[in-house]
């Protein structure tokens, strides 16, 4: 598995739990400030995009995962 794949799993999974921990109509509710989770991860994504640097994806790689193509 590439770093651009881990990186998507990491960020779809971090914007759902947040969501369910932080929208109130969630059975796992537990404080609205946990949407600030998803405005961050969604946040970065938006730089990334233009900036090509995502924290996650240097660690990553620092771990050893390679490299997209």
């Amino acid at each position: 598995m590439t770093t651009e794949r881990m990186v998507r799993i990491f960020a779809g999974a971090f914007v759902l739990v947040s969501l369910l921990l932080g929208a109130p109509a969630s059975p796992l509710y537990l404080s609205a400030h946990w949407l600030w989770l998803t405005a961050f991860v969604g946040a970065n994504l938006f730089q990334s995009g233009f900036t090509r640097f995502c924290p996650l994806e240097t660690i990553l790689k620092k771990a050893g995962v390679k490299a997209s193509a």
